[in-house]
């Protein structure tokens, strides 16, 4: 049998089904192979072994009886450290919240629990989700499985490295500006941004509210398929999740991309592209228009302004949702303070980042009087331009397709020492985001150094089955999504 750490999830779940391997057998593997590789990659902040062994046992007993029939029952799965998980740590890499371990589960988690997934671990990620190379979290950044000297991206640098490397069969992660695309781009991995609102934010952590999104890491486009049709749906618990009734994702991948048509912006593919990326994404196109496509020039006008919308938004947001962490109620707490109003600077000055401090200095700016206007409503107001320019494309075509991120992964400490870089890291991703729209990042290639490359397939609002039947017709024509770091093919 195929070794298991080369299988996708789906494939995993069949054979633990079939009575080819046991969920307990799966999982110890996966754990053999992260104290293998991680101190390598870094890609894990906590893991959960014990616990997994006995959930994966109890699990085996409920698909032998036939009370499990989710095709993803027993497999493991590893989760973003910014996504709750009952009497696991949820730090979102950060020095403030080191110890806490949440009292209640997120939706997202219950429901990968329901299905029978098992937990193994949560995830190295930037400091809660604040950043583009997974390189602002407290527990050191996470090494690009390809090359060790590069990123992994971010912010769910963590989850594209696990399951690159295979030390993670799938896993979850948060998409803000293109924090599960951007990442999966660079380190040759399929990562889905689900449409605002299809996927509840019940027990994630927010960074950008109006704009965070969870979605699945996987090998292939059939796991990401999956892993949606388990975590998508109307969830009480959160206001801005859609009660609507969602397809079997699995059931309509080969609807194929014959008569679609497919607009590739201009704009992005004009001055500051990596030319191997742009030669990549254009033949990654070409690809589809032989399969049936029509694929034709478009124009997105509003390409520059993207970055600077997304940049306010987020970090107004941030201002407001970490204002929570004082040191009262749960995280760390300073010993050096003198007085309540003290207390609260020393514990936010000890225990956020650099960039988090930034983000949030950024966002309380744009939010104060006499800069609201000039700078958030403004922004609100482009916002808005966005989309509705996004609706006017998705009026005359069925998908966008782009390069994911401009360049490949970059070198550990380039992009810090270069923040206007590692912004822009995010022009291709964040208008998704922006918009409220699904993006999927699929590999399509590999640079002159032997780097991934990654487009980007952008559909309109609750579009994700266009957007998936064309990634799941791309990796039918293609094996780069199964190329493992060092050149074997599974």
């Amino acid at each position: 049998m195929e070794d298991i750490l080369n299988m996708t999830a789906l494939e995993l779940g069949s054979a633990i089904k079939r009575g080819e391997i046991s969920s307990p057998e799966a999982v110890a593997r996966v754990f053999d192979a992260i104290e293998t590789k991680d101190k390598a990659i870094n890609a894990y902040i906590t893991l959960n072994r014990d616990q997994a062994l006995e959930r994966a046992a109890v699990v085996q007993q409920k698909i032998e009886r036939d009370e499990l029939t989710s095709p993803l029952a027993g497999v493991p799965v590893a989760i973003k450290d910014n996504i709750c998980t009952k009497g696991i740590k949820t730090t979102c890499a950060s020095k403030i919240l080191g110890d806490f371990t949440p009292p209640y589960s997120a939706t997202v988690t219950q429901k990968l629990e329901t299905a029978g997934m098992v937990i193994c671990g949560k995830l190295n990620m930037d400091e809660f989700a604040m950043g583009s190379t997974n390189e602002t979290s407290y527990y050191g950044p996470v090494k690009n499985p390809f090359d060790t000297s590069r990123v992994s991206g971010g912010s769910s640098g963590g989850a594209a490295a696990a399951v690159a490397a295979r030390e993670a069969v799938c896993a979850l992660g948060s998409d803000t500006g293109g924090s599960i695309r951007q990442p999966a781009s660079y380190c040759g991995v399929t990562g889905l941004k689900p449409t605002y609102g299809a996927v509840s934010r019940y027990g994630l952590i927010a960074y950008a509210s109006s704009l965070d999104q969870i979605g699945p890491v996987a090998r292939d486009v059939a796991d990401c398929a999956a892993i949606l049709g388990i975590i998508c749906g109307h969830d009480p618990a959160d206001s801005t999740s859609l009660d609507i009734s969602h397809p079997d994702y699995t059931a309509v991948l080969d609807g194929g991309v014959r008569g679609m048509k497919i607009g590739l912006p201009r704009e992005c593919f004009e001055a500051g592209l990596d030319s191997d990326v742009a030669d990549r994404v254009r033949a990654a196109a070409d690809t589809l228009r032989g399969a049936g496509a029509v694929v034709e020039e478009v124009s997105l006008p509003l390409l520059d302004y993207v970055v600077p919308t997304y940049c306010i938004i987020a970090s107004a947001e941030a201002s407001s949702n970490l204002s929570c962490f004082d040191g009262i109620k749960y995280g760390m707490r300073s010993r050096n303070y003198d007085g309540l109003t003290d207390l609260y600077n020393a514990t936010r000055s000890e225990g956020f980042g650099d960039e988090v401090k930034k983000r949030i200095l950024l966002g309380t700016f744009v939010l104060s009087s006499g800069y609201y206007d000039a700078y958030y409503r403004r922004a609100l107001q482009v916002k808005a331009l966005i989309k509705n320019h996004f609706d006017a494309i998705f009026e005359k075509y069925d998908l966008i397709v782009c390069p994911t991120s401009p360049t490949t992964a970059p070198r550990l400490g380039e992009s810090l020492s270069d923040p206007l870089k590692m912004y822009l890291s995010d022009i291709f991703t964040a208008s998704a985001n922006i918009a409220g729209l699904p993006g999927l990042s699929v590999p399509c290639g590999f640079d002159r150094v032997g780097l991934p490359v990654g487009m980007q397939i952008i559909g309109q609002r609750l579009g994700e089955v266009k957007v998936l039947s064309a990634g799941y017709a791309y990796q039918q024509l293609t094996s780069y999504h199964k190329t493992a770091p060092g050149g074997d093919l599974r």
